[in-house]
């Protein structure tokens, strides 16, 4: 790998770490400073000597993505005696299966979402985890069994194994507002969705519009509504229940996935519920829509998005978010919908095993996290690290989830989760029965089996 040796964040890391030095060489921080956790750095580097070997790497990271990685690898190289050589490709879902066939796969694949690790450990391509990994996912990993069923794949032989440490995770449960005006309105952040409902016709009833919700995106248009209804499956039923949805062993017109979609309908079919009123919603950009919360005054008081959404605020926004609440009637816990990336073994090497064993230590997470954009389960990693209040926030709510599931129309077939799904939104957005939209994606997925 390139050794690095700028200050790959200088003003995140000066901020968060006054007073730490920088390290000599192609480390940004000197092992000992700061409230990194240095144990469990020193203990990994005392029981691995691999002088003279090599590491292969790739991933879909590549940019500022791929420094801040390696700038974590560098410890790795550190401690181990290693050298560690990573390669990001903006193609990488299909630079790696031409690798794999090839019989020329690194060591290690970064997979931005399960499907194709799924299909390639399926097809033999994939080495299982060493035994005890699952158990550590689950005593160290918030939500941790999930994070196994995630990473939990049928091998060529049909037995299900281990295959993907998740390592880098977003979150799509928030809800972001403008502090201001919530202040100045007097209106309380909801802690459940009961009240987040009490709220939104709290706030219709003040004669305003309590949400901003656009669906438009070119040719990708509606999959911001697939999202609501993915966060309100996992509000309205058990995770067993949206994992079969995905898998397709419950169809789409299941009367509780017509519930979530009808759900997602209770706030963004109602004109008095959204900027624009409901005939609105599907044209509205999804990039343009939360603007109305920054208007003076507000057009709009709430948006549901992802965590990368404050890219598209106005300049100078003063912005906040909250967890997108579950039901305390219903008894689910704190469900969390999100996306991230795993990392499974492509060729088999003492080297690739180690590494497995490096991103469970807390310093591995720490060093990406203290720089920018990253979010960990990982529940020994010292938070305070962060450099902002908002990622720490966003982090905590990862942690305090009881259950975490993967974007939904991610794992589905690219026609459902990406055609079908984003279409049928569209048109029941626009004022058609929640389920005869989804009888009509059940179909289109018959249709392709």
């Amino acid at each position: 790998m390139r050794r690095n040796t700028k200050f790959l964040s200088g003003a995140a890391i000066l901020m968060l770490t006054a007073g730490v030095a920088q390290a000599d060489g192609h480390l940004i921080i000197t092992p000992g400073a700061g409230g990194f956790d240095w144990d469990s750095y020193e203990a990994f580097a005392a029981a691995h000597d691999l002088s003279g070997q090599t590491l292969t790497m790739t991933g879909p990271w590549t940019g500022l993505d791929a420094e801040l990685f390696e700038s974590v690898a560098a410890y790795f190289e550190e401690a181990t005696g290693a050298e560690v050589r990573y390669s990001g490709s903006d193609s990488f879902e299909q630079d790696i299966v031409i690798a794999a066939q090839a019989d020329s796969a690194p060591n290690i694949a970064v997979f931005p979402q399960p499907g194709l690790a799924r299909d390639m450990a399926a097809g033999g391509s994939l080495t299982p985890l060493a035994d005890g990994t699952a158990d550590w996912v689950r005593e160290n990993y918030a939500a941790g069994q999930s994070w196994v069923d995630l990473g939990t794949f049928a091998g060529p032989d049909g037995s299900d194994a281990l295959y993907g440490f998740f390592y880098k995770v977003d979150v799509k449960s928030l809800v972001w507002y403008s502090p201001e005006a919530f202040d100045e309105a007097g209106y309380d952040i909801p802690a459940t969705m009961e009240e987040l409902r009490d709220l939104t016709e709290q706030i219709a009833a003040d004669g305003e519009t309590p949400w901003c919700i656009g669906l438009g995106s070119g040719a990708a248009t509606g999959w911001p509504a697939t999202d609501w209804v993915e966060d309100m499956m996992l509000r309205t039923a058990p995770p067993e229940v949206y994992d079969a949805w995905v898998a397709n062993d419950i169809p789409f017109s299941d009367p509780q996935v017509v519930a979530a979609i009808e759900e997602f309908g209770y706030f963004a079919r109602n004109d008095d519920f959204v900027n624009g009123g409901a005939a609105a919603v599907a044209s509205t950009d999804f990039r343009d829509s939360p603007g109305g919360m920054f208007t003076f005054p507000p057009e709009c008081y709430m948006h549901r998005q992802a965590s990368f959404i404050p890219t598209f605020f106005p300049e100078g926004s003063d912005s906040a978010f909250f967890y997108f609440p579950a039901y305390a009637g219903k008894d689910l816990g704190s469900p969390v919908l999100g996306a991230g990336t795993l990392m499974a073994i492509t060729n088999d090497s003492p080297a690739a095993h180690a590494w497995i064993e490096f991103v469970q230590t807390p310093i591995a997470h720490e060093i990406w996290m203290a720089q920018s954009g990253f979010l960990t389960p990982h529940n020994g990693v010292n938070t305070k690290l962060f450099p902002t209040a908002s990622q720490r926030e966003m982090n905590d709510i990862l942690l305090g989830a009881t259950t975490f599931r993967f974007d939904a129309s991610d794992l589905m077939p690219g026609e459902i989760g990406a055609g079908a799904f984003w279409s049928g939104m569209v048109d029941y957005t626009t004022g058609a029965d929640a389920t005869d939209v989804a009888t009509g994606i059940q179909e289109r997925w018959d249709s392709i089996q």
